[in-house]
């Protein structure tokens, strides 16, 4: 389905790959990867599974907001190329996918986490389209659904690493801020048809400087869980540093690209900058625990 973009999974992914990573080879110790390699296959597989999901519930709630905006009129629900049906039962089978992928743990690896808590998981993922009906949290709320991701596969890995490794919280803190951070960004781009309609997203209320600032704000705070990230856990060392000193950079360009261009540069800005942030930051934090 072209809705759904290589892209919104690969924000969030590498994260979840990292903390699987940590939550495996706890320090001071080694993976074992012919347990971890089969686990890594399902974390890929729920995640995609649950982004999938997420995606297209979002599409089918925005369905008449979509056909009312000129930028969103060609998606496939608005254009008339999916019916309504179509892609409600698209979701609840990447749903259904999802839970199985989450029963799979239980299964072969005796952990029964992931299928108790993905139901509520995905609720909450799936629930984000109706949140900027009523208030400009929407961001925040966008946020903490990828900032799940790498808490999600800590858990699906070892549950005791969450309680044992604050790295992970401060690499989902990392997330939230990000996500949030950029999300506002994102919504530069509809503030006429959001205040048309009612919607609650920061830019509409606030106005473009106002909400940029919030942003470069939400972003320092993920830079900062970063460092912090680095602080507290030894197995992160020159590499993860290097990581962070690119992700600084590249939010500083990622603003400087729409102070100057406002949302001509939106692909710029939102997917190829993003998406790299997350690749280069996933695989030398990945690196940096595995040599």
């Amino acid at each position: 389905m072209a809705d759904i973009k290589i892209a919104h999974s690969i924000f969030a992914l590498p994260f979840a790959l990292m903390a699987s990573f940590m939550a495996a080879a706890p320090q001071g110790t080694s993976l074992d990867w012919n347990r971890f390699a089969g686990q890594l296959v399902l974390i890929v597989l729920a995640m995609v599974f649950a982004r999938t999901a997420a995606m297209l519930a979002n599409r089918l709630l925005d369905m008449d907001i979509d056909a009312k905006n000129p930028r969103t009129q060609g998606r496939a629900l608005p254009s008339g190329n999916l019916s309504p049906r179509q892609v409600f039962l698209t979701s609840m089978l990447a749903a259904g996918l999802f839970m199985g992928t989450c029963l799979l743990f239980g299964v072969f690896y005796d952990n029964w986490w992931p299928a108790m808590l993905g139901i509520p998981v995905l609720s909450w993922i799936c629930a984000y389209a109706m949140v900027k009906r009523f208030s400009v949290l929407c961001h925040l709320y966008l946020g903490s659904s990828l900032a799940i991701s790498p808490i999600a596969a800590a858990i699906a890995i070892q549950p005791d690493s969450i309680m044992s490794q604050p790295a992970l919280w401060l690499l989902a803190g990392m997330v939230l801020g990000w996500v949030t951070g950029f999300d506002v960004i994102y919504a530069l781009q509809d503030i006429e048809v959001d205040r048309e309609e009612g919607l609650h997203s920061l830019p509409s209320k606030l106005g473009m400087t106002r909400a940029l600032w919030i942003s470069r704000l939400l972003h320092l705070f993920a830079i900062a869980c970063l460092i912090g990230a680095w602080w507290v856990d030894a197995r992160f060392e020159t590499l993860f540093a290097i990581g962070i000193g690119i992700v600084t950079a590249l939010l500083v360009y990622e603003h400087a690209t729409v102070a100057k261009w406002g949302t001509t540069k939106m692909a710029l800005a939102f997917f190829t900058l993003n998406g790299i942030i997350s690749c280069v930051l996933g695989a030398l934090g990945i690196a940096d625990i595995v040599i």
